[in-house]
């Protein structure tokens, strides 16, 4: 597995956890607001940026 993709997957697990977390927090009503939102913004950062990785990393046969 190419180092690329495997970054790239690890990027999208942090950011759905980042999502996760902070959908959460808002839902139950937590009263850091800022902090969550800093959560989102990171997990949607991370998320596209490791879904990219894969996409655009080729598979190289050897």
């Amino acid at each position: 597995m190419n180092l690329k993709r495997t970054f790239g997957l690890i990027l999208t697990i942090m950011g759905i956890i980042g999502l996760i977390y902070a959908a959460y927090g808002f839902v139950q009503g937590a009263e850091g607001a800022k902090e969550l939102i800093v959560f989102a913004v990171l997990g949607v950062i991370f998320f596209f940026t490791g879904i990219s990785l894969v996409k655009n990393t080729t598979d190289q046969a050897k």
